[in-house]
């Protein structure tokens, strides 16, 4: 039967038979996700429980948003979930870029140091640091612009955190040490809550007063532990991704202590003003719901990235992390070494999605980037990376990453197409 329910999309049944065989495989990894899964859920239920979220308290709050108390049940869940004191989880992010940002122009001042200990952050991050390319001015209006320092250390080559590089490096100007768990456009692992933890432990014993501030953009409820839980101060993130559950329209997140998060909620929206406003505008019940469902997705898209792990690499591609390792995020990157075949995949990604299926992703200069990129995401939610999502950069090795996937189906039956496509391709 499975084999004519794939047969409407024009997959062979080879192919069909050949993936039947890797799920059997797969077995024991999928038990371990949905027993992470489980953790996770019972989590968010009792901190539900605890905040005492009431249906009457979802309808939402406009203007200023003053005494709005569906706000602070659902801030109240994502500090206990997140094992932190205190959240700020506000539509009025939009974007994981701007969680972070908020994040550092509320804490650092002229001539505090934010250390980088995770290499080079995201790209979408640069601009806000200031960095720019060789030759160029620093950015207008940026952290550097405003006379903070950035440096910033790599991590061993496994992938692993450089602990005595951190340590020799932090000094008295360095106020915050900031920590990105996702890989981003990299090859390096993702970092798993131990790696984090022994950061933790190695910036406390060398300046106890340093903030640690962790980018969990794509990191939440991949395992059973948060960063707030193994000491870091800070967590910010997008509810587009994985907190918000594939519902959630737009929105963000920062948890941590108390002192910090008001801080932050100062930048948002203005000193004397801090986190008492900010209406919900009747977003309350999504973000909410979104937040419950979170563990669920999840686990449904770690299913699809592992899969898609085992079924390229029995086709002859490099995949990382391998379909058994310990995952950090949810990204799986895809190596192609070769354009045709990078487009070919992100092409495959679009037309299984069930929005804009029709439409055929080309390559283009975008922004920011020094080659053409190549992005797939048919969302119900633009921009989406919960949601299925593939895109890459078209220079060596070509890699594809591939994120997100609101049901492991629709992740399944997108990697089939592409590996379809990709075999009609070879000579």
């Amino acid at each position: 039967m499975i084999k004519a329910a794939f047969a409407p999309f024009g997959i062979s049944p080879l192919v069909v038979e050949q993936s039947e065989r890797i799920l059997e495989t797969l077995a024991p990894v999928f038990t371990q996700i949905d027993q992470t899964r489980s953790i996770n859920q019972l989590r968010v239920l009792k901190a539900f429980h605890d905040a005492r979220l009431a249906e009457s308290s979802l309808g939402g709050s406009t203007g200023y948003g003053y005494d709005d108390s569906g706000r602070a049940q659902i801030e109240a869940a994502y500090a206990a979930v997140f094992g932190a004191e205190k959240a700020l989880v506000r539509i009025q992010i939009s974007a994981g870029t701007q969680a972070l940002a908020i994040c550092l122009y509320g804490l650092l001042r002229p001539n505090d140091e934010l250390l980088a200990v995770t290499g080079r952050p995201y790209d979408t991050l640069q601009a806000t640091i200031g960095l720019a390319a060789p030759g160029e001015p620093v950015v207008e209006g940026s952290l550097l612009d405003l006379g903070v320092r950035y440096r910033e250390l790599e991590l061993l080559p496994n992938g692993d955190p450089d602990v005595l590089a951190i340590a020799a490096a932090i000094n008295d100007q360095t106020k915050v040490v900031f920590i990105q768990k996702s890989r981003g456009y990299t090859t390096r692992r993702s970092l798993l809550i131990d790696d984090i933890a022994q950061i933790v432990k190695t910036v406390r014993d060398k300046k106890s007063d340093a903030i640690i501030l962790v980018d969990n953009c794509y990191g939440e409820f991949v395992e059973t532990r948060e960063p707030c839980m193994v000491g870091a101060d800070l967590v910010a993130g997008s509810l587009i991704k994985n907190p918000g559950g594939g519902i959630c329209p737009s929105g963000g997140y920062v948890a941590g202590r108390a002192d910090l998060v008001e801080k932050v909620a100062a930048r948002l929206t203005a000193p004397g003003l801090g986190s008492h406003v900010g209406p919900t505008l009747g977003f309350s019940r999504l973000i909410a719901q979104g937040f419950y469902l979170a563990p669920q997705i999840v686990a449904e898209s770690l299913k699809g990235a592992v899969f898609a792990a085992a079924l390229f690499r029995q086709a002859g591609y490099k995949t990382y992390p391998a379909f058994d390792e310990p995952r950090g995020d949810l990204v799986q990157t895809l190596e192609f070494n070769d354009p045709d075949r990078l487009v070919a995949f992100c092409q495959a990604i679009q037309a299984a999605s069930p929005v804009d299926s029709f439409v055929r992703p080309e390559p283009w200069a975008m922004p920011g980037y020094d080659s053409p990129v190549i992005m797939a995401a048919g969302a119900f939610v633009q921009g989406s990376s919960i949601e299925l999502s593939a895109d890459g950069p078209l220079k060596p090795p070509y890699p594809a990453y591939l994120q997100g996937g609101l049901n492991f189906e629709t992740v399944r039956l997108a990697c089939l197409v592409a590996l379809q496509r990709m075999q009609e391709q070879k000579p």
